[in-house]
Parts: structure tokens; C-alpha cells; sequence
């Protein structure tokens, strides 16, 4: 938070790269009792604000803004030093990885507001110029591994329910045949496990069904797996939380990540339900069925 507190109202700022989420996210803050309004100007920030907290039904808003306003580019230190001098201010910057972005304006057909007909090199641009604003952040949620719903659903648990913030941790499942999540901050390889896939009355379920998680945790290789993994997990992640990081994406990889990564991703959830870490699971490729 930046400088003397003098009222009650509660002001955030989302912001971020197009494609990020944003619109989701506003969209939460709105369900759970803020007054938001999207794509203000920024010379209308502070009257906004201000007339705000001079409305006693209002007592939180959310004010969503992008590089579709450019004095966002240039006057936004100066605006945002203005407003923390009399009221409680929270920045959240949604960014998520390049491919990501592309493949969301992609699947909308929108054009990216730059303007720019190659895509990626809008993006890169983008990026670029909002670094400015990146680094008056509160909060910077990375958004590659998130749906729609696990946005909100993150949107709501930190901002709008009571209680202290925490972190989430995302266990996303993948093969490696189909490559590396680019958001995983941690990797693990499972394929050293038994695989299901080679086992007849086996190789047609998925790894969250009952008969593929008893073969694959049954396996003495997988005991031992868990032994070491599951207290180091344990230890450092209350260390990235204790550096103030609102998210950590752990992949686990098996060959096609269908069978093996999602029973671990399983096993692993019910460790950090028993441990209090707000959790999020994902499993990327458990619908391909070639190995």
C-alpha cells in the first residue's frame, strides 16, 4: 500500500497486458460488491476517486485500465502519487507468456488495440511499453495457467472474501511429447514410473480414475518419489509465499500426460489440502489419448 491511509475507501487499479485477463477479472471484482468501471481515462481517475468516497454506498471500487488510454504510459506515477496520498490503493498487473496471449486473440478474432498485423510483435511492443506501469504494481498475476474461472475464482479468494491473502499454487499435469507449460515455475519428470499405458485393461482410463491412481501409487518407485518430494515441497513453499509471491505454477510431466502426472497431481493436492495451501489443478493434456 502507498502513503497515509485518511478514509475508508478501498481503490484497485487492474491493469495489464491485452489479453490477460482483465475483463474476467473486473468482472469478479463487480460480483463481489465493487463499484468498477472500465477503460477510465486517467485525468478522470483522481474525480472519479474522489467523488467515490464522497457516495456513502460505495466503500470499494475497482478501475480497470489498459493501453488503450497512452497518458496510462506517461502520467500514470504522477496520478497514482495523488490519489495514495488520501486513499487506500491496491495495483493488480495481469500479464500472461507470448504463446498464451496468441493463442487467446487468436480463438476471440480480435485485433490487438496497437494496431500492429503481426500479432506477436504487438505484443512484444505492448510489453515493452507498459513496463513503467508493471513496476508500480502491488500484485502481478501471471495468467498463462488460469482459466477463466480460476481467475475469478483467485480474484475472489485474495481481494473479496475476509481473511489474510495467501498464495496459490497451480498443479498443472502435461506430456512432455506435447512440451513444457511455459508458466511452471518448478518442474518434476514422473517418467521414470511404471507406465498404464502398457497395461491392457489400464491404457484406456485416465489418470484421475480410480484403477490408473491405485497401479501408479501402489508402485514402490512411487513411494520413494514421494518421500523426497513431498517434504521439500512442504518446505519451500512457504518461502515463495514469505517473498510476497501471489502465485506458483508446479508442473508434472509424464510422457503423453495422461496417466502418470495426473494420478501424481492428485496425490500431491490432497498432501497440500492437509498442509492449508490454496491450491488449483489443472491437467493440460489428459484428454490426448496417444502416448
Amino acid at each position: 500500500m502507498r502513503g497515509p491511509k485518511k478514509n475508508q475507501l478501498f481503490t484497485v487499479i487492474l491493469t495489464g497486458v491485452s489479453g490477460s485477463g482483465k475483463t474476467v477479472a473486473l468482472n469478479a471484482f463487480e460480483d463481489g460488491g465493487f463499484f468498477c468501471v472500465d477503460n477510465l481515462p486517467l485525468p478522470l481517475m483522481e474525480t472519479f476517486v474522489n467523488l467515490s468516497n464522497k457516495t456513502p454506498t460505495i466503500s470499494k471500487i475497482a478501475i480497470g485500465m489498459d493501453i488503450r488510454d497512452r497518458k496510462l504510459l506517461t502520467d500514470f506515477s504522477k496520478a497514482l502519487s495523488s490519489l495514495s496520498e488520501k486513499h487506500k490503493i491496491e495495483i493488480i498487473f495481469l500479464e500472461a507468456d507470448e504463446d498464451v496471449l496468441i493463442r487467446r486473440f487468436k480463438e476471440t478474432r480480435r485485433p490487438h488495440p496497437l494496431g500492429y498485423k503481426d500479432l506477436r510483435k504487438a505484443i512484444l511492443r505492448e510489453v515493452k511499453l507498459l513496463c513503467s506501469v508493471r513496476q508500480e504494481a502491488n500484485t502481478i498475476i501471471d495468467t498463462s495457467a488460469l482459466t477463466p474461472h480460476n481467475l475469478r475464482k483467485f480474484i475472489t479468494e485474495s481481494y473479496i472474501k475476509k481473511g489474510p491473502k495467501k498464495m496459490t499454487v497451480s498443479l498443472v499435469s502435461f506430456g512432455y511429447k506435447y512440451g513444457i507449460p511455459p508458466e511452471a515455475d518448478l518442474l518434476f519428470d514422473v517418467r521414470f514410473l511404471p507406465n498404464p499405458y502398457f497395461i491392457p485393461n489400464l491404457k484406456a482410463f485416465p489418470g484421475t480414475s480410480a484403477k490408473v491412481k491405485k497401479f501408479v501409487l501402489s508402485q514402490d518407485s512411487t513411494k520413494d518419489f514421494f518421500e523426497k518430494l513431498l517434504p521439500l515441497l512442504n518446505y519451500i513453499i512457504p518461502l515463495y509465499a514469505r517473498e510476497g509471491r501471489s502465485y506458483l505454477t508446479i508442473g508434472i510431466g509424464c510422457t503423453g500426460g495422461r496417466h502418470r502426472s495426473p494420478a501424481i497431481v492428485h496425490e500431491i493436492e490432497k498432501n497440500f489440502k492437509k498442509q492449508e495451501f490454496k491450491t488449483t489443478v489443472a491437467h493440460r493434456d489428459i484428454d490426448n489419448v496417444s502416448q
